[in-house]
């Protein structure tokens, strides 16, 4: 059989003695332990000692209150239990848990909702200015008579307008291709997730950017390019340019 150690067994004797005083001060009313452990415990406790119990930190084999007549151990509890009362615990939950809440919703009924009911808008407006707004075809093109100024679409007047200032390459795939790359990594440049504007200033401003700056070239190419593209004031030579 394995020897305690010598520090074991002093650190044993010393918990014996501090329990045996402090029981002795709660039995006779003295101190604060008379306030804080019940009377049949500290009887208990006295009863477990006597049949050899060891108090704390004692590292042999269990020990087991020595028997009486009718089989119960000294100092059990109700049903025969020789269980020990290690500590006093208040009444409570362990641990404090707070549900955390969180900034997300479900794509559908939340979003999917809301973008049909967008495309249903657009769907009707659309109808009504069809209706409204007459936007016959043009006639064949004649190839053997180009009109002047000869104007792209309006969603590509941007382009057209950068062809006037830059080299094909540069205007047709350099600078749209920049701005494709840029629009591509802006989620990952701006990992906020609050949907305020306040709290999300810098894709605000590189969408502004982004938005005026093909704006100003549409509005250009459209109103202020007159025959042989070149520079015009609509309110002096008029408007060349057709929906």
């Amino acid at each position: 059989m394995t020897e305690i150690p010598e520090h074991l067994l002093k650190r044993a004797k010393a918990a014996r003695e501090k329990s045996e005083s402090t029981d002795d001060s709660a039995a006779t009313g003295t101190g604060d332990a008379a306030s804080r452990i019940p009377a049949d415990l500290l009887e208990r406790s006295k009863a477990a000692r006597a049949g050899g119990v060891a108090v704390k930190d004692a590292p042999a084999a269990p020990v087991v209150a020595a028997p009486v007549a009718g089989g119960v151990p000294i100092g059990a509890g109700p049903g025969g239990h020789t269980q020990r009362l290690l500590t006093v615990v208040k009444s409570g939950s362990i641990q404090d848990v707070k549900a955390v809440p969180v900034d997300k919703v479900h794509v559908w009924p939340h979003l999917l909702s809301i973008e049909f009911v967008a495309a249903l808008a657009c769907t009707a407006f659309t109808f009504m200015f069809s209706w409204f707004v007459n936007a016959p075809l043009l006639q064949a093109a004649n190839f053997n008579q180009t009109p002047n100024p000869s104007k792209a679409p309006w969603y590509f007047m941007g382009l057209q307008e950068l062809l006037t200032m830059f080299h094909p390459m540069i205007a047709g795939v350099t600078i749209p291709g920049m701005g494709l790359i840029l629009l591509i990594f802006a989620p990952y440049l701006d990992r906020n997730a609050s949907n305020k504007p306040e709290n999300r200033k810098f894709i605000t401003s590189l969408m502004t950017v982004h938005m005026m700056f093909w704006a100003v070239l549409v509005i250009i190419s459209s109103f202020f390019r007159g025959p042989g593209y070149n520079f015009t004031f609509p309110w002096r030579d008029g408007i060349f340019f057709e929906l």
